[in-house]
């Protein structure tokens, strides 16, 4: 097909698609599909080998967020029934990170809801930070905590974060049917201020909230513009007591077709497959590898994951290998770039070199991620607080799921809320 073999080539150059030819990738037919995959996979080993790095979210905060993303379940009215609890205490976080680290993931994302963080927040999870780092030798570190003013993320970079996760989300035509509580362009400076103060930049979207093809290549064409040295691809995950709790419109087939658009728009950043990939790729997700470098071991911020082992199980069999914390992540130039900007990941280390972030980004992150697509959109969609929470203690509230038959594809059964690790007495699934 000579648009694959176009394709294949400008990755292989990092050469911008045009965006017909973008669009083309996400027009293709189900006959079509492997040859897609295999097209985008030359272009992924290319610059990333057959690694596959492994990422960890830490919810910090949950729930309780002034804001109203429609996508995520811990906005302001849902009525989902997640964990809503206030901050983590420094030593709780360490714990949840070291049970992530432990399982071989090399980046954690500490998350918290709230519209952005307030300057007592930056000291807090500065001190987070610290107590991670002091318990996980070499681990890097992604701070997911919304809107961000003036000089906060200097101070995260100071106090040792390596990564700032932020997702554009959407497209910035349709950005406000989503949200009205914040901007397209807030987001924007919020990478721009995170890249600014030499963190590595993470910044991503979800698929599946009812945009057009033009959207998601709208979005992706704007995070390339951004260069942020990660991207986080959510599913969403539509979740009862949301708005878009009715909107199942992804398959696993398409949900390829837009990493593998995403990843020739990206051919050289540390694209991840966050929230969602259970839910809508389902037993697809070891193709999704050929396309993806990165994925969130474990559960997401307010949902269920597939077992940590069942993620490193799927690595082996289908041919791939966990990325080694001594490993840079990025290409060799962007691990150059990011050190001769004096700063985050990769600035320990040339790559393969060994330490260092090496991936200049995050997420999930990621940390979009863990960025949950649906609960939290990205790393986690907001950030930081809004009004402290009045009640300190995990407050599990009751799922009480709607009706959703009526709603062709729905798979409700594979929405499983998140009742373990961070903000529970329950080991966490890593």
């Amino acid at each position: 097909m000579d648009l694959l073999n176009t394709l294949v080539d400008k990755g292989l150059r990092r050469e911008l698609p045009s965006r017909e030819e973008a669009l083309a990738v996400l027009a293709t037919s189900d006959d079509e599909l492997l040859d897609v995959v295999a097209a985008a996979g030359k272009v992924r080993r290319q610059w990333f080998g057959r690694r596959v790095k492994l990422n960890y979210l830490v919810n910090l905060k949950s729930g309780l967020c002034p804001e109203d993303c429609s996508y995520c379940s811990q906005r302001l009215g849902s009525t989902a029934g997640i964990l809503k609890y206030t901050w983590l205490k420094p030593d709780e976080a360490s714990q949840a990170a070291a049970a992530g680290v432990a399982g071989g993931a090399k980046r954690v994302c500490l998350v918290a809801s709230g519209r952005g963080p307030t300057d007592r927040d930056v000291d807090r999870v500065g001190k987070t930070i610290e107590a991670i780092k002091e318990q996980n030798e070499g681990v890097e570190v992604c701070a997911c905590l919304g809107l961000l003013s003036d000089g906060q993320a200097e101070r995260l970079r100071e106090a040792g974060a390596d990564a700032y996760n932020h997702n554009l989300n959407t497209s910035e035509g349709t950005y406000g049917e989503i949200t009205t509580t914040h901007t397209y362009a807030d987001r924007v400076d919020t990478v721009q201020k995170a890249h600014a103060a030499g963190l590595s930049a993470c910044s991503g979207l979800i698929a599946g909230m009812g945009e057009s093809d033009e959207d998601l290549v709208d979005v992706v064409y704007a995070l390339r513009e951004l260069d942020p040295d990660s991207v986080p691809v959510n599913f969403l995950i539509p979740f009862e007591g949301t708005p878009l709790a009715k909107e199942w419109n992804l398959t696993p087939q398409r949900c390829l077709r837009i990493l593998a658009m995403v990843r020739f728009v990206c051919p050289d950043v540390e694209v991840r497959i966050a929230g969602g990939r259970e839910v809508h790729l389902r037993s697809m997700q070891p193709l999704a590898l050929h396309l993806a470098n990165s994925i969130f071991l474990g559960d997401y911020l307010t949902s269920e994951g597939q077992a940590g082992k069942a993620d490193l199980d799927m690595i082996a069999d289908a041919g791939f290998e966990v990325e080694g914390a001594g490993t840079t992540t990025l290409p060799e130039h962007r691990a150059d770039a990011l050190a001769a900007a004096g700063g985050g990941c990769g600035s320990h280390a040339k790559a393969g070199a060994g330490g260092g972030c090496g991936s200049h980004a995050e997420a999930g992150g990621g940390c979009g991620s863990h960025a949950e697509a649906g609960a939290s959109g990205g790393c986690g969609p907001c950030g930081g607080p809004g009004p402290e929470a009045a009640d300190p203690t995990t407050e599990p509230v009751a799922d009480v799921p709607e009706p959703v038959a009526e709603v062709p594809n729905a798979r409700t059964d594979l929405v499983a809320v998140r009742r373990r690790g961070a903000g529970t007495d329950l080991a966490p699934n890593a």
